[in-house]
């Protein structure tokens, strides 16, 4: 897929966005939306989060939309320089790409990144998202805390990355770079 730095950098653009926006969904709306609404009364998830001043970050409330951006800025610098070229490092090691069908090697580096990378965002998000105080953090509770966001983030990473997420954005990504490829032989006559 990816060929040069350029266009590994827009695949993990592409893929980050929809990522953030499917998974800040998940954990607002799908594991905290019934909590949200019990404590503040209010019928919807949105009503909820806007009568709570917004998501809890660090302790200081931020609307969805902080949330979405903090999200992206992490996940994209995390994705870039760490995750998509372990991954790949990674799947080197059992697979040759040239001896594998593509199919293959795009699967296990799909599964090799959703295993860097789930975890390593539910840390962070285990250490912004949970009211510590300087009274009540433990090591303990950041690690129960961290461990309760990978058991509910795995599955969701995991099937929503192979099935829709990477399909989709592999298929945007060639729209995008087979057009600017036809394009320059058409300049250069």
């Amino acid at each position: 897929m990816p060929k040069t730095k350029f266009q590994r950098m827009v695949f993990a653009f592409i893929t980050v966005v929809i990522t953030v926006h499917a998974y800040v969904f998940y954990s607002l709306y799908v594991i905290n939306g019934n909590t949200f609404m019990q404590l503040t009364g209010e019928p919807s998830v949105l009503a909820a989060i806007r009568a709570m001043g917004g998501v809890s970050v660090l302790g200081k409330a931020v609307p969805i939309w902080g949330v979405i951006l903090i999200e992206f800025a992490l996940a994209y610098t995390l994705e870039v320089t760490v995750g998509s070229p372990l991954s790949f490092r990674l799947v080197c090691r059992v697979f040759k790409p040239d001896e594998v069908h593509p199919a293959v090697f795009e699967t296990a580096i799909i599964t090799a990144t959703v295993g860097i990378m789930c975890p390593a965002m539910s840390f962070l998000a285990a250490i912004l998202y949970y009211p510590y105080g300087a009274a009540t953090f433990s090591v303990l509770t950041l690690l129960a805390n961290w461990l309760k966001l990978v058991c509910f983030n795995l599955p969701f990473a995991f099937f929503s990355q192979l099935m829709f997420i990477q399909p989709f954005v592999r298929t945007v990504f060639k729209a995008i770079f087979v057009r600017k490829a036809e394009a320059v032989p058409e300049e250069a006559k």
